[in-house]
């Protein structure tokens, strides 16, 4: 698995719901990874921020977000891809 591949499938992984084959090749990859750890560690704590606010990944970005953390979400998010 690459880490593109990684990026692919951590919501499924993170929700518990990637099939077993699937989710032992992903765990194989985090134990050689420690980019991917960091990727993973950082999208588990945007997501407990997200739940804090009482957002869903489909809301609106709140008004009060600053628009230089949205930016850097995204470019994060290009660069892994």
């Amino acid at each position: 698995m690459t880490c593109q591949e990684l990026a692919d499938f951590i919501i499924d992984y993170v929700d518990g719901t990637l099939p077993d084959d699937e989710r032992a090749t992903f765990e194989k990859h985090l134990a050689m990874c420690p980019s991917c750890i960091a990727y993973i560690k950082s999208y588990r704590t945007c997501q407990r921020v997200l739940d804090d606010l009482g957002c869903e990944a489909k809301d609106e970005v709140p008004c009060e977000v600053p628009e230089e953390l949205i930016e850097a979400i995204l470019k994060a998010r290009k660069a892994s891809k």
